[in-house]
């Protein structure tokens, strides 16, 4: 059986030391990762949800944090955080102009 032939929920154990170690950092990373992008979005979802101008500004300022950190930590490309903190602040003028 070659490796293109195996089933979709085959996963090959690695033999060698360094590649059980690369795959235990792997499995790691990728529950790590999950975590931090569910609470981005969710920061994200916030902002759009917020039903006052005060509500949204709050909200945007902890989402920019998120986004922020997630750019450092390499979670995201610093464009995408920039663009999306960009458009996030739109929304948020919108709402304060439309309460005004």
């Amino acid at each position: 059986m070659t490796r293109r032939n195996l089933p979709s929920t085959f996963c090959a154990m690695p033999k060698i030391k360094s590649a059980k170690k690369a795959m235990r950092q792997a499995r790691t990373r990728t529950v790590r990762n999950k975590a931090q992008r569910s609470s981005l979005r969710t920061a994200l979802k916030h902002v759009r949800a917020a039903a006052t101008a005060d509500a949204a500004a709050a909200a945007y300022a902890l989402a920019a944090r998120v986004l922020d950190r997630a750019a450092r930590k390499g979670l995201i490309h610093k464009n995408v955080a920039a663009r999306q903190k960009s458009r996030l602040a739109v929304l948020v003028r919108r709402l304060r102009e439309k309460a005004s």
